[in-house]
């Protein structure tokens, strides 16, 4: 049986489909962090088409902007049937709340649930590092 190779498609799905804005709404409080969790996030495996179950977390410092929760639930809601990694699932909400809310720091963490006995936890941070580490 001739195995099936993750391709560049694979690689690239979901991280150009259309989402609901993320809305703001004006910070009023200078220097305190904001943890949102949602711990029933769902999307979808581009190769297999297998769900993905995990929770993700948001930890940002807000500057001029915060995080309207009701939009950010709907944002997140469309993950549900998204064929998108889960590397770039966490990535691309990293960036997207970054666009919306300008924040100081923001530190976004996606822990997904084993599939064929393998977990996933994955963190991505704004500021960026300038230059990747060398190994």
């Amino acid at each position: 049986m001739p195995s099936r190779r993750y391709t560049d498609e694979h690689a690239e799905a979901g991280l150009a489909a259309p989402l609901p804005a993320i809305e703001t709404f004006p910070n009023q409080f200078p220097a305190y962090e904001i943890l949102v969790d949602h711990p029933e996030f769902t999307s979808v495996c581009p190769k297999t088409g297998l769900p993905d179950f995990g929770a993700i977390t948001i930890r940002y410092m807000p500057d001029k902007r915060c995080l309207e929760l009701k939009s950010l639930k709907e944002y997140l809601l469309e993950y549900r049937n998204l064929g998108i990694f889960q590397e770039n699932a966490v990535n691309r909400i990293l960036e997207d709340v970054v666009r919306a809310s300008k924040p100081v720091w923001c530190v976004v963490s996606g822990t997904f649930r084993p599939r064929g006995g393998i977990g996933t936890t994955i963190e991505a941070r704004h500021p960026r590092p300038r230059k990747s580490p060398k190994w």
